[in-house]
């Protein structure tokens, strides 16, 4: 199991940036931050763009993999953000993994862009995902799509898709679908739940449905995300927790976890002292024992 850690955006740089120095020298495989113009749980906190705080952890790490967590095509259009994409993984020297997912509310009304269906949602990403990934492996791209064009559009730096991992997000079966077919990984979130038994189950009906479709893929081998603290229990509120949730995602057969650094306040409210005792026992349980 790889364990990763997101930080939210609503810091400026000056106090974000101990936390992936710190992330780092913690052990953990990944690190990740939010990419929304604005976001719903905290829609008047102060905010910080993606992919310039996603640069500056770069240059301030050196093994830690960086993740936008996610990037969806309610505000980017495929073919600038390919550049942007590009220039990111020179700098992180290929430590750059891209979550991709549909978008929702309300960076889907910022643009004041007409609002889709759930269903056009994947639709238009299924198209993202395909125009990104052309524009990041050919030269010279045109297209001409539902949702996106591009006229002769340049590599900057030669292809890079082979060194920039998608993982697709999805809960419902279209996207875990889409997954399968166009992603290198899955991340997801589960349902909405009244208990981690029921948030647990709507994932396990999620793996059946990525299984089902590997099935039809028998060379497709994926790497599997979850988000543990899009249950309705918060992973650090114990050791004893963390350990339980961490081993029933790998019951799941998920490779990779990812969890919140810890907040004062709500969303992610939790005890530093928490994270710290996970890290000196070793983020996976196997690494020792210790008093929960």
């Amino acid at each position: 199991m790889r364990h990763g850690i997101c930080i939210l955006p609503d810091l400026t740089w000056a106090e974000s940036r101990p936390r992936w120095v710190l992330a780092e020298e913690m052990g953990f495989d990944h690190a990740w931050t939010y990419d929304h113009l604005v976001w719903g749980r905290m829609q008047d906190a102060p905010w910080s763009a993606c992919v310039p705080l996603l640069t500056a952890a770069a240059v301030v790490t050196a093994r830690i993999r960086l993740g936008a967590f996610v990037v969806s095509p309610n505000f980017r259009h495929p073919v600038a953000f390919s550049r942007e994409v590009e220039t990111l993984v020179d700098i992180s020297d290929g430590r750059f993994l891209l979550g991709l997912g549909a978008g929702g509310t309300p960076d889907d009304l910022v643009l004041g862009q007409p609002p889709l269906s759930a269903r056009e949602k994947v639709d238009r990403l299924r198209e993202f995902v395909g125009s990104l990934d052309r524009t990041l492996s050919s030269d010279h791209v045109d297209a001409d799509g539902e949702y996106y064009r591009a006229r002769d559009m340049r590599l900057g730096r030669g292809p890079v898709r082979d060194r920039v991992p998608f993982l697709l997000a999805g809960n419902g079966p279209r996207s875990v679908r889409l997954a399968v077919r166009s992603g290198d990984a899955w991340v997801t979130n589960g349902s909405p739940s009244q208990t981690l038994d029921e948030w647990f189950a709507s994932i396990a009906r999620s793996v059946r449905i990525l299984d089902d479709e590997l099935g039809r893929y028998p060379e497709r081998r994926i790497d599997r995300y979850l988000h543990l603290d899009a249950s309705p229990r918060n992973s650090l509120e114990s050791v004893g927790l963390f350990d339980e949730m961490v081993g029933r995602a790998a019951e799941l057969g998920f490779t990779d976890v990812i969890t919140h650094w810890p907040r004062a306040d709500e969303p992610y409210k939790a005890s530093m002292n928490v994270l710290e005792a996970i890290v000196e026992r070793g983020l996976s349980p196997e690494a020792g024992d210790i008093d929960t």
